[in-house]
């Protein structure tokens, strides 16, 4: 028995009896195991998953009981649960156990550091002698995400002439880990790494109040200005990048984040909204202009640079689109975010006029109050520990029920149960609406009479069609090429990504998914 239910002052029994077919002795030991059922096949004809008396196990277990069966066959079964009264923690044994159950929780920062110092990191980095030995109280340090062996090494050159101490990361999973333990000044991110989506990766730190107040500078090979600087992003270098726009990148860097103050400008109307944000955002790191006009910002924003400028969509003296236009012509344009906030509806004609304009300026465009606290607080870099408690209070509260996601359709393809109730619940909780199929050929079919699925979730390992088949047979029609598709991967090896996106995923995790990471790739497919 449980070494709990020996030690246990009451012990409390529930049984289940049937009259059914009974389970003959030589089998009552298998049904417990995964996929086993009494038949002595592990297909699934018989309906069911042939993981519930599994599962049963697991929970019951870690509960401290256990699960007896007594059965004759042709007379019916009996499944009988024993629990402790009252529930003692049995120190390690506990612990063991715990870790033996099937779980999709993410590997926590310390492991991560662990792994990364005992050089079980599969990064080049170990190659490139940076200063993470070296860091000193109040050094500037940069964090260098960059898996060009020779490229890191000349961005590592270049953050020292810059007046930063830098580290390298050769990868998303030991970049991810020294972000929290060093929270460096700056980061440099290559978008094109080995493990993660460099996207993804811009994603997850603007989405971690710990982290999204860090300037980012991305490298990319192509032209990504505009979306990254949508994303937070503090500038863009294009690789092949001449040493001297690396240069100017990691001095505009270093200066913003010496400079103390940070500057935006509020351009309203109605003085007693203006001064309500203006309230909300109320800080020694910030320093507010406000203004009543359109002539007036535009006015404001020639003379001095602002790093972030929060506008009304209903100025009194012109249209957002006008605005906007004469905003785009003057200098620092294109290198201004701007939050453009108004409830009132929009025209058809108004709303692409605006898109239009968004990809010759930084422009978000939001409808509640609480989105342009949470927007012009990530162009201002501004930590969240030095915004106003209610301020806090308020973004808090705006993590917990994000919209981004809401009412997409997700179809989760695995052949565990337990992984589709654990990604269910995550994708529920984020307003997402989820299917799923046990099976490629039942996800196939799924997706083909479903209308409107925006994402699938490709379990990778399955038996009969495995997943990288069922992802070729889905790109098959012409509708479907577009559609993203996350492959999961049971263990990452080397080159499972390559694989992967060779069969036509959009992307891949691996497990233990890390949830964040998960809702992450998620918004960056979704929202583009």
């Amino acid at each position: 028995g449980h070494p709990q239910l020996d030690a246990a002052d009451a012990v409390v029994a529930f049984s289940v009896i049937d009259t059914g077919v009974g389970i003959p002795a030589n089998k009552q030991h298998s049904i417990f195991e995964p996929f086993q059922q009494a038949d002595g096949t592990t297909s699934r004809r018989y309906g069911g998953t042939g993981l519930g008396l599994s599962i049963s196990r697991e929970l019951t277990r870690l509960l401290g009981g256990e699960i007896r069966v007594g059965s004759a066959p042709g007379k019916g079964s009996t499944f009988t649960l024993y629990l402790p009264l009252t529930y003692k923690p049995a120190g390690e044994e506990k612990t063991r156990q715990a870790a033996a159950a099937p779980q999709l929780a993410p590997a926590s920062a310390e492991q991560s550091l662990k792994a990364l110092k005992a050089g079980l990191s599969t990064s080049p980095q170990a190659a490139v002698r940076d200063d993470r030995d070296k860091i000193r109280d109040g050094d500037c340090v940069v964090l260098i995400v960059e898996d060009d062996l020779k490229f890191a090494s000349a961005l590592l050159d270049l953050a020292r002439e810059s007046g930063f101490k830098g580290v390298v990361a050769g990868d998303a999973k030991s970049a991810l880990p020294l972000v929290k333990e060093l929270t460096p000044d700056a980061i440099t991110l290559d978008l094109m790494l080995p493990d993660m989506d460099g996207w993804a990766m811009l994603d997850l730190l603007k989405h971690d109040p710990v982290t999204r107040h860090i300037p980012v500078n991305v490298i990319s090979v192509s032209p990504h200005m505009n979306r990254c600087m949508h994303m937070g992003a503090l500038g863009v270098v294009q690789k092949p990048a001449a040493k001297e726009a690396l240069q100017e990148a990691l001095a505009r860097t270093r200066k913003f984040v010496d400079r103390e103050v940070k500057t935006l400008l509020l351009a309203y109307g109605d003085a007693a909204q203006r001064e309500g944000i203006s309230e909300a955002l109320r800080n020694d790191g910030i320093k507010i202009t406000g203004v009543g006009s359109g002539k007036e910002a535009i006015e404001a924003a020639q003379k001095s640079p602002f790093d972030c400028i929060v506008v009304d969509r209903t100025l009194p003296d012109m249209s957002a689109t006008d605005f906007l236009k004469n905003f785009a012509k003057t200098r620092r344009a294109a290198e201004i975010p701007m939050v453009m906030y108004g409830t009132d509806g929009q025209g058809r004609n108004e709303h692409d006029r605006l898109r239009k304009l968004a990809e010759v300026v930084i422009l978000k465009n939001v409808s509640t109050r609480e989105a342009v606290l949470e927007e012009a607080t990530l162009f201002l870099h501004q930590a969240v520990e030095r915004l106003p408690g209610k301020t806090r209070e308020l973004l808090a509260r705006r993590r917990k029920s994000p919209q981004e996601l809401s009412g997409k359709k997700a179809l989760i393809v695995d052949d565990d149960i337990r992984n589709i109730f654990a990604l269910t619940s995550v994708l529920e909780q984020h307003g997402m609406i989820a299917l799923n199929a046990e099976s490629g050929k039942d996800g196939i079919e799924l997706l083909t009479n479903t209308p409107d699925i925006d994402v699938v979730l490709m379990d990778i390992m399955m038996p009969e069609l495995d997943g990288y088949d069922t992802i070729r047979i889905m790109r098959k029609p012409e509708k479907f090429k577009h559609l993203p598709i996350i492959a999961i991967t049971a263990k990452a090896m080397i080159g499972d990504r390559e694989k992967c996106i060779e069969a036509g995923a959009s992307d891949y995790l691996a497990k233990p998914v890390n949830m964040e990471q998960l809702l992450s790739l998620l918004r960056v497919w979704l929202t583009q």
